[in-house]
């Protein structure tokens, strides 16, 4: 009778074990991110506006509400890479701004531009859709600028399938291999 190596036998199905435990893992985080952009869904629909929250970590809880601020005083201004209404490619800017009785500064995505140049933009009051970052996308662009595409939750990546089918792959491939090598060192011994 040909006895298994103990210790790696061992190492290999706690490995093996693990991988499928992370796979596991991932299909519950599918289901945890397919519920979490199913609400963010329920509350791009809902049509009441709130101010902009005070307490940062109050902005989880109002992803994709219709939100507003009142930037009394404009930061500074930037362009990053953005994508308009109408989808073509170009700049969205980005204003830092202060609102009244905050210290903390509330990134505002004002419009969108084929020129990365920063328009000059005073501040006042801005609706719209509160984005992942967290940033306020503006419902109507602002200094001149054209309409940004609005935050879909649907945009939002859960690759977690993916994940739990590389795990399980993972783990497949560890017995496999391991099963290679024990028929190898058996063939040896004959």
């Amino acid at each position: 009778m040909r006895r298994l190596p103990i210790i790696p036998t061992i190492f290999v199905l706690a490995a093996v074990a693990t991988m499928v435990a992370l796979g596991i893992w991932q299909l519950g985080r599918k289901d945890e991110k397919e519920a979490l952009i199913a609400r963010y869904e329920a509350a791009l629909s809902n049509s009441s506006e709130f101010d902009w929250p005070h307490d940062p970590g109050d902005v989880e809880q109002v992803l994709f509400r219709r939100s507003r601020i009142d930037c009394q005083r404009v930061l500074s201004i930037d362009a990053r890479a953005g994508t308009s209404a109408s989808g073509d490619k170009g700049w969205a800017h980005h204003a830092s701004c202060s609102p009244p009785g905050s210290d903390a500064a509330v990134d505002v995505a004002i419009g969108w531009s084929r020129s990365p140049q920063s328009p000059t933009w005073e501040g006042g009051r801005v609706e719209g859709i509160v984005a992942p970052g967290p940033r306020l996308i503006a419902s109507a662009p602002q200094a001149g600028l054209e309409p940004l595409a609005q935050p879909d939750p649907r945009d939002l990546p859960n690759n977690h399938l993916a994940y739990a089918g590389q795990w399980f792959f993972f783990a497949l491939t560890a017995l496999v291999i391991y099963g290679l090598a024990l028929r190898k060192r058996f063939k040896g011994e004959d």
